[in-house]
């Protein structure tokens, strides 16, 4: 194919983003972290992950094993935090959820730009 130019089509840098593969975890993993901003970004980094999982090398499908449970775990912990609030210690357990997805973020994020898998990416704690 090609293009007005008659030239070779050229992917955009973009595509890499989308497609499985180290840039693409790193995306998911900025994604959640934007979450507590922007919370809809967190929903569309779980659902990149999921479409991604499986269809990369190993050791970034340990990386997307480990973004999944972050989001499912997060999630638990933070229903509870919320229920727990009526009884005062949720307010803390609020703040101890987001401190745990944020470590297990940046670990994540360090391991898959060093080109790492997860060590344990069913862990609940930070996958070490």
């Amino acid at each position: 194919m090609s293009d007005i130019n008659n030239g070779p089509i050229v992917p955009r840098e973009t595509d890499r983003w989308l497609s499985p593969g180290r840039t693409n975890a790193q995306l998911v993993y900025i994604l959640y972290l934007a979450g507590f901003v922007i919370g809809i970004s967190s929903l569309i980094g779980l659902v990149m992950a999921y479409i991604n999982r499986g269809k990369s090398e190993a050791w970034v499908d340990t990386h997307y094993t480990f973004l999944i449970r972050t989001f499912w775990i997060g999630l638990l912990y933070g229903l509870i935090s919320c229920l727990l609030m009526l009884v005062a210690i949720g307010f803390l357990l609020v703040f101890v959820t987001v401190v745990w997805v944020i470590a297990r973020c940046i670990v994540g994020l360090q391991t898959v730009s060093r080109g790492e898998p997860i060590a344990n990416p069913q862990s609940w704690l930070l996958g070490r």
